[in-house]
Parts: C-alpha cells; sequence; structure tokens
C-alpha cells in the first residue's frame, strides 16, 4: 500500500520558522530554488498483480494462452493479433483520427508555455522615443511680474517642442529560484501532456482493436442465427408435410411458425449493431460514416495471441501513461510551492536607461554630450502586510501538492486494479468458453437426434422446438464468449500501457537547443508532429528513481 508520508516529502521544511529562514539566507547567498525538490515517488514493494496464483496458460477451443511474465510488450501491440486488415485500420486512424492533431497542438501549447517562461530569466530592453510640444504661459504685462519660461538671451518664448529617444534595460534576477520553479511546473506539465497524449492514443487503439472483435463477434452471431433459421425452415417444411399427412395437428404448424418468426427477429437488432459498430470504426479513422470501410473483421482472420507479454508489477508505474501523467502534475504541483515561496522574500530589480534628448529633433544624434543622458536604479522591495495573501497562496499550492500526491496513488491503485482484473478475466472467460464449447457440442447432437426421431415420429413437436432454441441460445453463447477471450487480451495490452516505451523513435532535441530552435522559427521536432507522445527515452525502470533538484 502506498503511504501518505512517501507523497509528503519536503513538506515540513516550510513548518517551521527556522527552516524558512534557514532557505531565506541559503537561497541569498547560492542564489538556488527555495521550496521541496521533487521526490519521484518509488514503485510499490509488491511482486504480484493478484491476490491467489494465476495458471500460467488458459486453453480453450483448441488455443492455449501463455502468460509470458516480463517479456517486452512491443508498442504495435495489435500486430499481435496477425490481421492486417486490424493493422490498416489502426495505421489509417493513426494518421487522420483528429485527435492526433489536437493532441499535437496541445504539446505545441505547453512547449510554447515553457520557452515563454524561459524568457524571464533574460533581461527585458524597451526602446522609446517621445515627441511633446506645446505652448508655455508667457509674460504678461505689467512691473514685477516674472517670465514663467526664459530661452537664450532673455527671450521668452510662448511655443516649444522636445525629442527624446532612450533605451531601458532591466533586470530581476532570480534570486530565490522563482522562475526556475515556475519553469519546472510548466516543463512537468508539458510532460503531463505528453502522457496524456499517449493515454489517448492508446485509448483510439484499444477502441479500435475492442470494435474490430465486436465486429467478428456480431457477424458471427449473425450467421448462426441464419444457419438455424434455415433449419427451423427444415423442420417446418417436414412439419407441414407431416400435417397433410395427417400425422400431426395445425397446432404443431403454427409452433414451429412461431419459432422461425422469433428465431428471423433476432436478426434486424444483430444488423443495426454491425452497422451501428461499423460507423464507430469509421470515425475512429478519421472518416465519415458515409464513407465505405474497407476492412471486414471476422473471427477467423483475427488470430488470438498465443503468448501474451506481462509486464513486472514493479515496472507498471513508470510503463501506464496516465501514471506517468499523474506524476508529473505531482511534480508540478510541488514545484509550485517555490513559487508561492519565493514570491514571499524580497525582490530586486535592476534598472538603466540611457538616451538622448533635444529640442531639435536632428540633435539627436548629434554627438554634443549635452543632448546624452543615463540613469542607473536598484530596487529591493519586500511585501510587509497584503492581508496575508501571499501566506495564503503558499497554503493553497501545499494543498494542491496533497491533492496531486492523492491522485497519483488513486492512478497507482487503479492501474494494478486493471491489469489484476485483466488477469482474472482471461482466466474466467476462458474456463467460460470451455463450458459453452461443451454445451454447442451437447445441444447440436441433442438437435439432430431430435431432427431424426422427428421425421420417425418418435417425438413431439414440442421436444423439436426446446432442442433449436437451446442450441440456439449454447451457440450465440460460444460467440460471445470467443469476444470476450479476445476483448480481455486488448484489455489487458491496454492496462499495461500499450507498450510505448519500446516505439523505435527519436528522442526530443535537448535543452536549451530546443529553445532556440523554437526562437529561431524553425520546423517544430518532427517526432511532436509525427508522434507527439511519450518516446522511449523516458521509460524509467524501477532502479531509475531519483531526486529532481532545481534546474540550473
Amino acid at each position: 500500500m502506498l503511504e501518505h508520508k512517501d507523497y509528503a516529502a519536503g513538506r515540513t521544511g516550510f513548518a517551521s520558522k527556522l527552516s524558512y529562514a534557514a532557505s531565506f539566507v541559503t537561497a541569498l547567498l547560492l542564489q538556488s530554488c527555495v521550496g521541496p525538490d521533487f521526490q519521484v515517488p518509488a514503485p510499490p514493494e509488491i511482486s504480484k498483480f493478484t491476490s491467489e496464483t494465476l495458471p500460467a496458460g488458459n486453453s480453450a477451443g483448441g488455443k492455449t494462452q501463455h502468460l509470458d511474465i516480463g517479456r517486452e510488450l512491443p508498442a504495435n501491440w495489435w500486430a499481435l493479433f496477425h490481421s492486417t486488415q486490424l493493422n490498416s485500420l489502426i495505421a489509417r486512424a493513426l494518421r487522420d483520427n483528429p485527435n492526433i492533431d489536437a493532441a499535437r497542438a496541445a504539446l505545441r501549447v505547453a512547449q510554447a508555455n515553457v520557452y515563454a517562461e524561459v524568457g524571464q530569466l533574460f533581461p527585458l530592453a524597451t526602446g522609446n522615443y517621445e515627441g511633446q510640444g506645446g505652448k508655455v504661459a508667457t509674460q504678461p504685462s505689467g512691473p514685477g511680474v516674472a517670465a514663467p519660461v526664459v530661452g537664450p538671451n532673455g527671450v521668452n518664448p510662448s511655443y516649444y517642442t522636445l525629442h527624446t529617444a532612450q533605451l531601458t534595460v532591466s533586470y530581476v534576477p532570480d534570486v530565490w529560484g522563482g522562475v526556475r520553479r515556475q519553469i519546472e511546473n510548466l516543463e512537468a506539465l508539458k510532460e503531463s501532456q505528453r502522457f496524456m497524449n499517449e493515454a489517448t492514443f492508446l485509448t483510439l487503439t484499444s477502441n479500435i482493436a475492442a470494435g474490430a472483435i465486436q465486429e467478428a463477434s456480431l457477424r458471427g452471431q449473425i450467421r448462426v442465427t441464419e444457419r438455424l433459421i434455415v433449419i427451423a425452415k427444415e423442420i417446418l417444411a417436414k412439419i407441414r408435410a407431416q400435417k397433410e399427412a395427417g400425422q400431426v395437428s395445425g397446432l404443431d404448424v403454427a409452433a414451429q411458425e412461431a419459432l422461425v418468426a422469433q428465431t428471423e427477429a433476432t436478426l434486424p437488432p444483430l444488423r443495426k449493431a454491425l452497422a451501428q459498430q461499423r460507423d464507430a470504426l469509421t470515425v475512429l479513422s478519421g472518416h465519415l460514416p458515409g464513407e465505405e470501410l474497407p476492412e471486414h473483421f471476422e473471427f477467423t482472420e483475427l488470430k488470438l495471441p498465443r503468448h501474451v507479454p506481462l509486464s513486472l508489477p514493479s515496472d507498471l508505474v513508470s510503463q501506464r501513461p496516465d501514471v506517468r501523467a499523474a506524476e508529473a502534475n505531482f511534480h508540478a504541483a510541488c514545484a509550485l510551492i517555490g513559487v508561492a515561496v519565493a514570491n514571499r522574500l524580497p525582490q530586486f530589480t535592476l534598472t538603466g536607461n540611457t538616451g538622448r534628448s533635444a529640442i531639435n529633433f536632428n540633435n539627436l544624434f548629434s554627438s554634443n554630450p549635452a543632448f546624452y543622458f543615463y540613469t542607473g536604479i536598484f530596487n529591493a522591495t519586500q511585501t510587509l502586510f497584503d492581508g496575508f495573501t501571499l501566506q495564503q497562496r503558499q497554503r493553497a499550492a501545499e494543498a494542491g501538492f496533497d491533492q496531486a500526491a492523492a491522485q497519483y496513488r488513486l492512478a497507482v491503485l487503479t492501474a494494478f486494479q486493471n491489469v489484476a482484473d485483466a488477469l482474472y478475466a482471461i482466466r474466467h472467460d476462458t474456463v467460460a468458453l470451455q463450458k459453452a464449447l461443451l454445451a454447442e457440442k451437447a445441444t447440436l447432437q441433442t438437435l439432430n437426434l431430435t431432427r431424426i426421431q422427428l421425421a420417425q415420429g418418435q417425438v413431439a413437436i414440442q421436444t423439436v422446438l426446446g432442442a433449436q432454441t437451446t442450441y440456439l441460445q449454447a451457440s450465440l453463447t460460444v460467440i460471445q464468449a470467443q469476444a470476450n477471450r479476445y476483448a480481455d487480451t486488448v484489455a489487458l495490452f491496454q492496462a499495461l500501457g500499450g507498450g510505448w516505451w519500446n516505439r523505435d523513435a527519436p528522442p526530443p532535441p535537448p535543452e536549451p537547443q530546443s529553445w532556440f530552435i523554437s526562437v529561431l522559427g524553425a520546423k517544430p521536432n518532427p517526432l511532436e508532429v509525427t508522434y507527439p507522445g511519450a518516446t522511449a527515452n523516458e521509460v524509467r525502470k524501477c532502479e531509475d528513481v531519483s531526486r529532481e533538484s532545481c534546474p540550473k
């Protein structure tokens, strides 16, 4: 079980005035970052996903699935179903689905926010020109009154012009690391967005795979129902022949006709569900429902993976995109504490400006030092009282830290639950398929025997009707159980994280190289354009847990 204290490391550093003063002095001398350094949570110390030992293999219908513990899940896990049509549909969806474009844009937004905050570490330079003109009061008539403005040679001008051009440079040194903590926060939010994108892609591919399995199931159910309708009509023809021979009554004919009609009535809902499922797959692939979906899915074309990769429990937290996104949000909340603390400390500003001022515009370009001026200003500000606003903002940041910690723990618990549920589903749905196959075999044998006996006049029509209904239900149960087994495998692959860490893709360019690329207006990172999700260099094994300190 994950303990809350594992995620609240560093909180107590702000509880005492002594610790607060120590951080103040240390930051002043070293220009470091105040606030806690983020501690990457350690993975849960557990060696298995389920409370009971599950079998290494599950067999039904002549197909055995083996759980290969520790085997790597490929990034294109859907290829394990060996379906060229499924591969084609998912490739088209990853290219055309609007969620991919939205993911690209979301990641660009997050990255631009990081670069915008990085600019706060640099001086701010501004240029300014001001032209001023007007009329001044002149000396009124009468003795003893002085002119307010006296020009050269005692002239009292009534109109004047003044031109001023200056360059101002201001710099706010990041003494306490508040800006760097804000950059750390935005960088963590960018990583969260990257993993949220990965979760979106995993959901998209999983929904398509599950939809393909559902289509195959519906086609199988339709085929079984159509076959049973043919059988029911054959029996109806024999009963009608027996009625003409006087062997059965019209009541028996009506009963079989009712069964035929009831069986036929089950077809339209199945066909409706199939049409809607294909519409859903078409939209998931990024196209309109009116466009024909070229792929058709049958269980004969989808191969059940015989060897199912299963990650180690200690690696799950580093592989699940939603857990990594929650971890990044946890990191971002931790950085905001440092931002709130830095805002409570003295703020320093260095400002310098230089320029020229003259009554004639052309004198602005003169080398005469009389038109030249400059100033330098050092400013230090400490908030003495603000109604406890900054204090409450720090407390809000600390509460946000606790909230993010709880959300991270919930994401970890949910991840392990998803894997355990999928493993139990594979086991019990395999047993269900075994029993369904036995039931189908027995009911088919019963139906064949009753048909022979009916032709010989040895059984009543009610016996045949019951055998038909039982066989129909058993056959549909087999199709549904088979679909459940396929869907359970997809659910396990999704619960394990989808294998993004095995994707063959180059890592993003390092900082500050990517910052200069962005500033110079060069093309964005190709990886973020083609697949703006997580990359192989971001995988972290359980032994890679480290402490992330103040960014330099």
